[in-house]
């Protein structure tokens, strides 16, 4: 567990570019923050394939000093909730059976996040189509490498129909409180779905695209 000066860095830089933000779309930090840890990414397990993945493993699977927010209704933050969408589009029929992302906790409320796969409407997370799935003590930024990872019942997904992996907390109880951030990967502009500030979902082209990975299998 970081000390109260990391999260108090966090809170700062969060405060220093609210005015660059609409409630709508929390904008993505570029911080000169340095991991304090490194480890490998939990290995993917025996039988799973990458049915999408935004890492880069040639420098790591994501940047800590890049990251968007998510925070729950009730976190100790201005403009929340913050929730981020991830969009994937399988290139052939697959089931999907984990999602592997760069989410992080900052130290603030309860550690744990909710990650949960979506349809797509019209370019936007839709209707539910597995989870959410609550994942506990998660990694504290900026440490790396260490993935936040949600197992699902496999989930059939067809080839070329995009859809979402959402990270969001409960509107109330234990999670709604969470802060934490979503870290990039090194891709830049890339649509990605945003809600904030208790508005809807809506497609941004940011400038760096929060980092992850679906896995599964492909028959």
């Amino acid at each position: 567990m970081k000390n109260a000066t990391t999260l108090a860095c966090l809170l700062a830089l969060y405060n220093l570019t609210l005015f660059a933000q609409t409630a709508s779309h929390p904008r993505t930090l570029h911080t000169t923050e340095k991991s304090a840890i490194r480890v490998p990414p939990q290995k993917v397990p025996k039988g799973l394939k990458k049915i999408y993945s935004n890492f880069d493993p040639r420098v790591s699977p994501y940047n800590t000093d890049d990251f968007w927010y998510v925070a729950g209704p009730n976190a100790d933050i201005g403009g929340a909730p913050f929730f981020l969408a991830l969009p994937f589009v399988p290139k052939s029929d697959s089931h999907v059976s984990e999602v592997r992302v760069a989410v992080q906790y900052s130290g603030s409320g309860a550690n744990q996040v909710n990650l949960s796969i979506y349809e797509d409407a019209s370019g936007n997370p839709g209707t539910l189509l597995a989870g959410p799935v609550t994942v506990t003590n998660l990694s504290e930024w900026p440490d790396c490498c260490t993935l936040t990872i949600a197992d699902f019942t496999p989930t059939a997904v067809i080839a070329g129909n995009r859809y979402w992996v959402v990270a969001d907390t409960p509107p109330t109880g234990t999670g709604s409180d969470f802060f934490g951030v979503w870290d990039a990967t090194y891709k830049p502009w890339i649509p990605m779905a945003v809600a904030g500030g208790g508005n809807g979902w809506s497609v941004t082209n940011a400038d760096s695209l929060i980092a992850g990975e679906v896995l599964g299998t492909i028959p």
